[in-house]
């Protein structure tokens, strides 16, 4: 059988042929992390306690009190597919809740970052604001030691008094019909 020979359009990316295409579906790579927190979260509950404990004494009680031909674990050797079983649980649940812990760790750690550059940014602001308050009140100080007299005020009026009849005589008079 011969080839076919496909035309690779230049205008178009590779392994695409349009925004309808099929995704591929891409695994998260974050999912085994989410899964180990589901394991560690799971097996802290009184739920998955009891449960186990309930599992244990269906499993010894089976293997004590049913006939010896539905028996499949024996209470003579310490029912030890049990205690088989029960080390498989922990062997796995150990390392997956460590990984959980660690994804805690990594998550405390960036919230202690993000809450130590927002403490600082406060301790900026704080800084500023009490800076600004301070220029405020220096200058109302200065304008509260600024004592006005009649006498001082009397000058200010005839300066006033003096700017606006030079600004009279400075302009044209023009005659009113």
């Amino acid at each position: 059988m011969a080839r076919a020979q496909r035309q690779t359009a230049l205008d178009a990316p590779r392994g695409r042929t349009g925004m309808l295409a099929p995704r591929t579906p891409q695994p998260s790579r974050d999912r085994f992390g989410r899964f180990t927190e589901w394991v560690a979260r799971a097996m802290g509950t009184p739920t998955f306690l009891l449960s186990l404990t309930l599992f244990c004494v269906v499993w010894m009680g089976w293997n004590s009190l049913m006939p010896d031909n539905l028996r499949f674990d024996s209470a003579e050797i310490g029912f030890t597919a049990l205690t088989l079983v029960l080390s498989l649980q922990a062997s796995y649940a150990a390392p997956l809740i460590l990984l959980a812990q660690n994804r805690q760790d990594d998550r405390d750690r960036v919230q202690i970052e993000q809450d130590r550059q927002r403490a600082e940014r406060n301790l900026a602001d704080t800084e500023y604001l009490a800076r600004e308050i301070v220029a405020l009140r220096m200058a109302v100080r200065d304008l509260t030691d600024e004592v006005i007299t009649k006498e001082s005020l009397r000058a200010e009026l005839k300066a006033a008094l003096e700017r606006l009849e030079d600004n009279d005589s400075v302009e044209p008079k023009t005659a009113t019909p």
